[in-house]
């Protein structure tokens, strides 16, 4: 009698570690799986980020504006598979050409100029304008692991022409096109191995609000799948509170209303906050939602307000992309909405990614071996709980990491 009644609190406690041990091993093949789609943190990485060009026709010339990170170029990285300049196989001839001085940088640049008119980067009429350099201008960054800028100025003839189209190399990334000095100017996002389409020289193929609203949802949803790795951890955190629809609806809809006021009131000018400040302050709401988890269950009624609140930091996040890209003039308001269903998609893509790793993971559970308890191999909340306590411990580690890095080092 007394060898049943030792028995069977031991086989519960030997479930419980094994499915404890499960869990883990699935929450990681879960996390595995969402870092694939993603990239490091921005804060903490060589980060690669879209080109922009400015397009000028002024006395017969076209002159062309590029920012970029010219290294990345130079060296043959390529732009569309990778998010990191560290995680390319030429990192380490990047890292050596980035470390030195215009000259050596400004040296390498005719075998690149030669590749471009290949191309051509610029046809007038459907004929080839040839490129030459006007100058070079090198921005040291802020600190050592963030990308160095090059401003690039380019021109050709352009006399008598009525349109221009721009090409953009495979391999080369996302580039934001805009033209200037002109009445209803294009501005317009084009991938790699694409063309911008004609463009009149005159002025008048500004995006019609549609075009606008379109175009802006691929730049939103690629801020959060594959760049913002940050932001996927915490929407995790806020898929991992509950196995309930109702709370993960509320805190969703919190953060979006939040972030959608902050990055118009950014996009706006309105509110401009370094981000120095705010990039801290993202890593540290990861770490408060993710401890959360850890300790309640369910949804308290303080919860959607503190979601509200990480929201506003949030969209101050996203309006810094939209202060890098810019938006249509014209078009103001249609292209910040199609930017933020863009997020929005991003979100929803996560949080749908996040729920089939998880329902993956329970089938793992479920075949595991136990000894007797079925009713505690068949109760899907507590192997819910299970992810979510391993899942928001990661997220809580890596969240804690961040704060420090971003804000001392």
């Amino acid at each position: 009698m007394r060898s049943k009644n030792i028995e069977a609190p031991l086989v519960r406690v030997g479930n419980k570690l094994r499915f404890l041990g499960v869990m883990s091993t699935a929450w990681m093949i879960m996390l595995a799986g969402v870092m694939a789609l993603t990239s490091a943190p921005r804060a903490a990485a060589h980060e690669v980020m879209p080109t922009i060009a400015d397009l000028t026709v002024v006395e017969g010339r076209a002159q062309l504006e590029l920012r970029l990170n010219l290294e990345a170029f130079l060296t043959g990285i390529d732009l569309d598979d990778v998010t990191d300049t560290d995680d390319a196989p030429q990192a380490a001839a990047y890292d050596a050409l980035r470390a030195q001085p215009q000259e050596a940088v400004e040296a390498q640049l005719p075998d690149l100029l030669s590749s471009w008119n290949a191309l051509p980067l610029l046809a007038g009429d459907q004929e080839a304008i040839t490129l030459t350099l006007d100058g070079l201008e090198m921005v040291a960054p802020p600190d050592a692991e963030q990308p160095r800028q090059s401003l690039l100025r380019l021109s050709g003839p352009a006399e008598g022409l009525r349109n221009i189209t721009m090409a953009w190399p495979t391999g080369a990334g996302a580039l934001v096109l805009r033209q200037q000095g002109v009445a209803d100017p294009f501005t317009g996002y084009v991938e790699s191995g694409s063309t911008s389409g004609p463009i009149q020289v005159g002025g008048g193929d500004a995006p019609t609000a549609w075009q606008a609203f379109v175009t802006y949802i691929p730049v939103g949803f690629d801020h959060i799948v594959p760049q913002g790795l940050d932001h996927i951890l915490f929407v995790l955190g806020l898929f991992l509170l509950s196995t309930s629809l109702g709370p993960l609806i509320w805190q969703i809809s919190a953060f979006t209303l939040a972030h959608t006021v902050t990055l118009a009131m950014g996009a706006l000018g309105i509110v401009n906050i370094p981000g120095s400040i705010v990039e801290p302050l993202i890593a540290a709401s990861i770490v408060y939602v993710a401890v959360e988890n850890i300790f309640f269950r369910r949804m308290g009624a303080w919860r959607p307000a503190v979601i509200f609140g990480f929201g506003l930091l949030h969209g101050l996040g996203f309006a810094s992309v939209l202060g890098d890209f810019g938006l249509p003039a014209g078009q103001f308001v249609p292209a910040l909405m199609g930017f933020n269903v863009g997020v929005e998609v991003g979100q929803l893509v996560v949080v749908a990614v996040a729920a089939v790793l998880v329902w993956l993971a329970v089938q793992v559970c479920r075949m595991a071996p136990y000894s007797g308890d079925e009713v505690f191999l068949q109760d899907h909340v507590v192997m819910f709980r299970g992810v979510s306590v391993t899942g928001s411990l990661t997220i809580a580690l890596i969240g804690a990491w961040w704060v420090v890095q971003r804000t001392l080092l």
